[in-house]
């Protein structure tokens, strides 16, 4: 019977797990070396050479490739990847139980941004086997990016069953989060990182609580969930830009950029660059230079075949040309309608003025009831821009009490938005004129960035 070989990649690890068909012995070696290392390269470049019909061989070197590219954020390994993967279902179609490299091709689309090909290689492999799980967090991720969450909290469900254990809690939890479950989801998390087994388990869910503790603005868990993931691994480059942005939400801002210096330095994701950019433009500098490097890294992965137009689409809107943004964004939603790109494009529809516009999409960017503080931002500043004071105060001191500290250059200007606006009339919420007294400052100055305290001490919340 031929193999059966299923390539589990993820937070850094590849797993290959081989057995017959029909449940027999195993059938495949696993890669030498670890995961996505030189070493693992060359043996598994070696293993295809001496063996080129051996679409197991073909497979694990495709899975390593995505691995690596993933974790240093290196495009140019995944149309290498992407080779080696075609290899492989050429050699034996995914209809005829290649299951490992069709999850293999579902997760090199998702490196690369591409959450209609995710869904579609990740769904192939489910239906081919329906109890294995290796395409469940990809897929997951993908049905919420696409707008999908009934989806992607079913596909949760089963891979708990399927499953159990650490990975499972995990994207449990961030359907949860994205339903606007905070304390569920936290809880989950919480458990996750007690159930994890590996080092490698271990950093992926204490990553993920930390980004959920730094969602709902609680600066001490996220910094010690970062720095204990950080302590089993330093390499991490998502890990270090997550920490760098709490301690930008601290007040700590030399510490910040350092931080964020690093991060680039490990993983030169472009959204770091945006952000390193934004903080030093909160506190009086220039971010542009950041704002170039991250188009020039942009334009780099995308002759890699990674789609970073709702990246692009964002910086156009904050610090370039708004009606760029919203072609760019209009072309992404259409291919992913999913509460991010909805989110963005809303906002750059309000950035070229055409805000009836933008409060549809600012709209559905929030229905499904994710606590978003940048969201959340973004449509009080729409509704305010079109009238709706009551619905725009509303939502803009929610942000501020979702995180107080949501961004160094945007949480000010919701606190200053929010104090135009003044208090609700008294008699009931109807629409009121926004006070006259201050003149709104143009779209395009911030205020002053606020001092935070330490870590451990977080800012007075509202409400």
């Amino acid at each position: 019977m031929p193999a059966v070989a299923v390539a589990v990649l993820a937070a850094g690890s590849l797993v290959l797990l081989t057995r017959d068909a029909d449940g027999g012995r195993p059938a495949a070696k696993p890669a030498a070396g670890a995961p996505g290392t030189a070493t693992s390269l060359a043996a598994l470049n070696a293993r295809v050479r001496a063996s080129p019909r051996d679409d197991g061989a073909w497979t694990a070197l495709g899975a390593a490739l995505v691995e690596r590219g993933a974790r240093a954020a290196d495009s140019t390994y995944y149309p290498k990847a992407e080779t080696a993967l075609r290899r492989s279902l050429t050699l034996r179609a995914a209809g005829k139980g290649n299951l490992a490299a069709t999850v293999g091709m579902a997760r090199l689309s998702h490196a690369r941004g591409d959450f209609a090909a995710t869904r579609r290689w990740g769904e192939t492999a489910r239906r081919q086997a329906p109890k294995e799980w290796a395409a469940y967090p990809v897929l997951i991720d993908a049905y919420g990016r696409l707008g999908d969450a009934k989806a992607a909290g079913r596909a949760a469900e089963e891979l708990l069953e399927r499953r159990g254990g650490a990975t499972a809690l995990g994207w449990t939890a961030q359907t949860y989060r994205d339903k606007g479950w905070r304390e569920d989801a936290a809880a989950l998390a919480g458990e996750a990182v007690a159930t994890a087994v590996t080092s490698v388990e271990k950093t992926e869910q204490l990553n993920r609580a930390a980004e959920l503790a730094w969602e709902r603005g609680d600066l001490k868990d996220a910094l010690g969930y970062f720095d204990a993931s950080l302590s089993l691994d330093r390499r991490q480059g998502a890990a270090v830009a997550g920490r760098a942005r709490v301690l930008a939400g601290a007040g700590r801002t030399a510490e910040a950029v350092k931080a964020y210096r690093a991060a680039l330095t490990l993983a030169p994701r472009p959204e770091y660059a945006v952000e390193l950019g934004e903080l030093i433009e909160a506190g009086g500098g220039s971010g542009e230079p950041h704002y170039r490097v991250a188009r020039a890294r942009l334009a780099h992965d995308g002759r890699q075949g990674v789609r970073g137009d709702l990246v692009l689409g964002r910086l156009e809107s904050d610090h370039g040309d708004a009606e760029t943004a919203v072609a760019l964004l209009r072309a992404e939603f259409a291919r992913h309608p999913g509460p991010e790109v909805a989110d963005a494009l809303g906002w750059a529809l309000h950035r070229t003025g055409d805000d009836e516009a933008a409060l549809e999409y600012a709209r559905k960017a929030t229905k499904e009831g994710a606590r978003n503080a940048m969201f959340l931002y973004h449509r009080g500043e729409i509704e305010r821009a079109t009238g709706a004071y009551g619905a725009a105060r509303r939502h803009l001191a929610e942000a501020l009490r979702v995180n107080p500290v949501f961004s160094p250059l945007w949480a000010p200007r919701a606190d200053a938005s929010l104090a135009r606006l003044g208090e609700p009339p008294e008699g009931g919420p109807r629409q009121v004129r926004e006070p006259r007294p201050q003149r709104s400052a143009p779209r395009a100055a911030p205020p002053r960035p606020r001092a935070h305290g330490p870590v451990g001490t977080a800012p007075r919340k509202r409400g």
